[in-house]
């Protein structure tokens, strides 16, 4: 019997697509995503209102190992119930997300085949149509029908059509820096370092920034290589940040630009090698909206600093929204409010109202690039945007197991029993988890969105601040025997 609801993972799936990790079998198998692809078919014929034959859905993919296998899993289903395929091998999610959109392809929807930076033996897909992507609903919808089918797929190459979406979303890239700069070859004198971590994100460097012109010497790990031999490709990652900003220094760059696996998240490195990520990333992105959308509301996840806020509500004399971790949470509560431009999470997802509330690192890239370039004529650098921005003395994030068999309901005991000290108290308005001021600086406690874990985030400007609310809050847990520091 199937059951494909362990591959869901909010509003995309995901599983572990080859052998190779002990103790992680494969479910995401190649009838899997066959069926999944065809679920998303059928789905998608009811919300058009069209038989599957008329459909048209393109399929892309990121340098995962496993790509091949399921990308021809996915065009097999596909062409089998008559839909009009668009094979667009490697791409990036945000390029499948503008086939919908780009008159060249008009597609009814989009696949992306990526796990974003997990590790090599994962894979998954995500979901769009015109509107946007998927929503956690809809993917649970589409997994009750592919749950469902008894179909033998049989691939129709008549219905498959191979098509270079990267190079069509490479010269709408360029085009909107060629228009904002106004000359043939905008970018000469700047000098970027792109890593694109082996993931798929190497066009940026050779078919958008070289071509108008930058110095891309010193760029990194451009070859798609889906055993990711260098380092995670995840602007979260500490050895991704450090590798970079080593190379912008070797380099004597003006900008560093990394990306993830499909390029939906980026941050950036100065020209001193100094990351501009988490915090970083959601100051400059939001200094950047600024200027075209003065006093509007930009909404974050929630584990952005006290500094960071005061920097958006004070310094850019914005309205600063903390929300929820999750990208599509953040990009939905962006879409809920009026004058809201930009919603953004620390990990990097950036959606811009401008841009199809889509987050997409490759164009917030091309933002800071253009603001880079326009600096530099200047004589300043990128980081002059966001020197005013403050940085906690002491952050830590600790990762705290349920073992519990239903961690989610014991993680909400957890937080709903939580008790404050005399000199603590409850951050509001909150939307996640329980925030606490204190004397010494403020801590999150939160469930995670889909694992067994506790996520405690903890900051503080002075010394020693963090260590001591962090030996308060595990006198506090310590009756919980499920719970495992």
């Amino acid at each position: 019997m199937k059951d494909y609801k362990k591959l869901q993972n909010g509003s995309d799936i995901r599983g572990v697509a080859l052998e190779g990790v002990e103790g992680e079998s494969v479910n995401l198998t190649e009838l899997a995503a066959s069926d999944l692809a065809a679920g998303f078919a059928l789905w998608l014929s009811k919300q058009c209102g069209r038989d599957t034959a008329k459909l048209s859905i393109a399929v892309g993919t990121d340098s995962r190992l496993s790509a091949g296998m399921i990308l021809d899993a996915c065009t097999s289903a596909l062409s089998s119930f008559g839909v009009s395929v668009l094979d667009c091998g490697m791409a990036s999610t945000p390029a499948m997300f503008m086939a919908t959109q780009f008159p060249e392809t008009n597609c009814d929807g989009g696949i992306m085949i990526t796990a974003s930076h997990l590790p090599f033996n994962r894979n998954g897909l995500k979901f769009f149509t015109k509107k946007s992507g998927l929503e956690k609903a809809d993917i649970k919808a589409l997994i009750e029908i592919a749950e469902g089918l008894n179909t033998k797929y049989e691939k129709q190459a008549a219905n498959i059509k191979q098509f270079n979406l990267i190079e069509l979303y490479s010269a709408h890239i360029r085009n909107i820096i060629t228009k904002a700069l106004g000359v043939d070859k905008p970018l000469t004198g700047l000098h970027v370092v792109v890593d694109a971590g082996n993931g798929a994100g190497g066009f940026f460097a050779t078919d958008v920034l070289e071509k108008l012109g930058a110095d891309i010497s010193g760029s990194q790990f451009l070859e798609p290589d889906g055993s990711f031999p260098n380092h995670q490709p995840n602007p979260e990652n500490k050895a991704a940040m450090d590798s970079i900003s080593k190379a912008v220094i070797d380099a004597k760059a003006d900008l560093g630009i990394i990306f993830d696996t499909d390029v939906d998240r980026s941050a950036a490195v100065d020209s001193q090698g100094r990351e501009i990520a988490r915090n970083g990333i959601v100051a400059l992105a939001a200094s950047l909206i600024a200027e075209s959308f003065p006093g509007s509301t930009v909404v974050t996840d929630s584990i952005t600093s006290t500094q960071l806020a005061s920097f958006i509500n004070d310094r850019l004399k914005m309205k600063h929204f903390r929300f929820q971790r999750g990208y599509r949470n953040v990009i939905n509560k962006g879409m809920e409010i009026a004058d809201c431009h930009l919603a953004i999470e620390t990990s990097g997802h950036a959606a811009i109202k401008e841009n199809y509330w889509l987050d997409d690192g490759a164009y917030l890239s091309t933002l800071i690039v253009i603001k880079a370039m326009e600096l530099k004529k200047k004589g300043k650098f990128i980081d002059s945007m966001i020197e005013d921005l403050e940085e906690p003395l002491e952050a830590k994030e600790i990762r705290i197991k349920v073992t519990a068999d239903d961690f989610q309901s014991y993680g909400q005991q957890v937080l709903d029993e939580f008790t404050l000290e005399d000199d603590w108290s409850f951050e509001t308005p909150n939307f996640e988890g329980i925030r606490v001021n204190t004397q010494d600086g403020w801590f999150l406690l939160r469930k995670s969105l889909h694992d067994p874990i506790l996520p405690l985030n903890i900051e503080s400007d002075n010394e020693g601040g963090v260590a001591r609310m962090e030996n308060k809050i595990r006198e506090k847990l310590a009756k919980y025997s499920c719970l495992d520091f």
